[in-house]
């Protein structure tokens, strides 16, 4: 299954694939309504009809709309399908233009005055999944991405200190 550029998606356009895992597509697309870019992972259509896998992915959109911090991309919206839309439940995200970190450590070793700063960044975002009581974080280097300032950065300047680590919470 893949969505061609310029299908839409409620208010959503498609505008070019992105990659792909084992719970669906994600695709840039285009919000109309807002006028800024998105990013859309689709559940395909093989997986819409098992309900274990739409329910599956309800809760990872769930948890991931309950997190609010700079490292960590904000969840805009979960979309169901029409009869004919010809995909399945779509969550649609901040869109985080940039290379991915498989991208970068593709290229060679990273220094290490590289590697630090992506590791703490990368650790406060697990800090802030914790801290709301969530332990299995979905976590790999294609789900990492830089700005083009080539940095693990968000945008979002505003950082809040998250209190200490909550180890024994389970969601």
């Amino acid at each position: 299954m893949s969505l061609a550029p310029g299908t839409r998606l409620g208010p959503y356009e498609i505008v070019a694939p992105i990659g792909a895992g084992g719970m669906g597509e994600v695709y840039k697309a285009r919000d109309s309504k807002l006028d800024r870019d998105v990013a859309i992972k689709v559940l395909p259509p093989s997986f819409a009809m098992d309900a274990d896998r739409v329910a599956r992915f309800t809760r990872e959109a769930k948890t991931l709309a309950s997190l609010n911090h700079p490292n960590i991309a904000q969840v805009f919206g979960l979309e169901s399908p029409s009869t004919d839309a010809g995909h399945g439940t779509a969550l649609v995200m901040e869109f985080i233009d940039g290379d991915d970190l498989t991208v970068r450590i593709a290229r060679g070793a990273m220094p290490l005055d590289e590697v630090l700063p992506i590791a703490k960044q990368i650790a406060e975002a697990l800090e802030a999944a914790h801290d709301q009581g969530i332990v299995r974080f979905p976590l790999g280097p294609c789900g990492s991405h830089f700005w083009p300032r080539c940095s693990a950065d968000s945008p979002r300047s505003a950082r809040r200190r998250r209190g200490p680590l909550q180890r024994n919470c389970h969601r």
